[in-house]
């Protein structure tokens, strides 16, 4: 069998309607429900068809962070998705999935995108372009995966890919210096930059959230003591809010000292971009450090403290660098994002695979080739959210471990895929287990499963 290069036949839409059995919040953000989008594609190669699925929690206020509710843009948002699986119809390019991946984030989108804000939804932001994206370029992935009878990250070498990592850089020329960024990948591959094979039993990271309980109160809603104590967890996420300095430095105390004092290993901290300036974030550290030493220790880096669209420089930012390592996580969208952050000081990056499998592929080899840190983080991802994303987290990051919460806030909707995959669903020693994930693509085994999807949307 000769290199599978693929062509898009159809492209499916599914609606899964989700809904938290306690709140979810980050920033000035709170989510009791959402959708994910789940995404069937139909590729040709060589004369046979072969499907390939991914899906994607639309979580629109992560995306589209406005004032209005979030039933005024969800429509907006699927008008959106219908635009891209019209567009991926009618994609009559044959290749790699991650070139044809990466060649649709360049040229396609951006007219897509361009069409639903003149159309059905202005203002939507381009972070909402490429949640949208992300489902129908998954499902490329892993149908490219069956094509070529390969789990998806052995077809990103050598063997699989008509070109190297210079291409990919080199070929992004409506950015200034595409050229000099792809120099130094020539006969390079992204297999080159993760582990082979990635551990089966990797550390999680759990979501602290604004609204979360820290010590039980008698209520419904299970308290961070009860789930340290339970799943044995060693690192901790922590939302904050960027508004109130005195609420900030309370709850990292009350979660630091907590969580020294239950052996967890590491703690990070999240502001979604909500941090005003600089000024803001070092003061906190400081004034933590102070009240809650035990607990200030366990911080490794800091996620995102700066709107992606603020104006804030690199002394800013090595100010907080000087002290903790500072990732990109809304900031960074595409290794042009990473390479911008790079030469402003940031430490590292945060990938998801709610931006693209393939911007998330093409950002973790530049930032490994540029010593940058890699971390993997979550968009409470469900069902088979959870398995893509716990393959990126098992090569991107293997040693710091991946974010992991749906179990945290939906475990009902992942029951069909847990049957087959109990080790994802459910942390056990503060680790996910990914044994169960085989065959070709993402290794979903989707026949075992026996999940009944509704009706076709588009």
């Amino acid at each position: 069998m000769g290199r599978p290069f693929v062509r898009i036949v159809d492209s499916a839409l599914y609606y899964l309607p989700i809904s938290t059995i306690t709140p979810l919040k980050f920033g000035r953000v709170t989510v009791t429900e959402l959708e994910c989008l789940r995404v069937r594609m139909t590729v040709e190669s060589q004369g046979r068809t072969y499907e390939g699925w991914g899906e994607t929690p639309l979580n629109v206020p992560w995306a589209w962070p406005e004032q209005a509710g979030v039933a005024a843009r969800t429509p907006a948002v699927r008008g959106l998705c219908s635009r891209i699986a019209d567009a991926w119809r009618e994609y009559p390019v044959r290749g790699h999935a991650l070139e044809l991946g990466h060649q649709f984030l360049e040229e396609e989108l951006p007219q897509v995108w361009a069409a639903a804000r003149a159309a059905e939804a202005p203002g939507i932001p381009w972070l909402a372009a490429l949640l949208c994206a992300a489902p129908f370029d998954l499902a490329l992935h892993d149908a490219f995966g069956h094509a070529a009878g390969r789990p998806v990250y052995e077809t990103y070498s050598r063997d699989f890919l008509g070109a190297d990592l210079a291409h990919f850089y080199e070929s992004s020329s409506s950015t200034p210096g595409g050229g000099k960024s792809g120099n130094q990948f020539g006969g390079r591959y992204p297999d080159h930059y993760y582990p082979h094979p990635a551990p089966t039993l990797i550390p999680v990271w759990h979501l602290v959230g604004c609204a979360d309980v820290i010590e039980a109160e008698g209520g419904r809603s299970t308290s961070l003591r009860e789930w340290i104590t339970r799943d044995g967890l060693r690192r901790l996420k922590v939302k904050l809010c960027g508004t109130s300095h005195r609420w900030d430095c309370e709850r990292l105390s009350a979660v630091g000292s907590l969580a020294a004092g239950l052996g967890v290993e590491a703690l990070s901290v999240d502001f979604n971009g909500t941090a005003p300036n600089a000024d803001y974030v070092t003061a906190l550290l400081d004034r933590w450090k102070i009240e809650a030493a035990d607990g200030y220790r366990l911080l490794r880096y800091v996620e995102q403290p700066f709107a992606p669209d603020a104006t804030v420089g690199s002394d800013e930012i090595g100010r907080v660098t000087s002290r903790i390592p500072v990732v990109l996580d809304e900031g960074a969208s595409s290794w042009r994002d990473v390479r911008a952050g790079f030469e402003l000081g940031y430490s590292g990056v945060a990938l998801k695979t709610c931006k693209t499998q393939s911007a998330a592929m093409l950002s973790l080899c530049w930032a490994r080739e540029h010593g940058m840190d890699v971390v993997v983080q979550d968009l409470t991802n469900p069902m088979l959210a959870q398995i893509s994303h716990a393959q990126l987290g098992a090569h991107a990051s293997p040693e710091i471990g991946i974010e992991s919460n749906a179990m945290q806030f939906y475990p009902a909707a992942s029951e069909c895929e847990a049957r087959v995959h109990p080790g994802l669903y459910k942390r056990r020693n503060g680790m996910l287990d990914l044994s169960t994930i085989k065959g070709p693509g993402f290794g979903y085994r989707l026949a075992e499963m026996q999940r009944k999807l509704p009706e076709r949307a588009a």
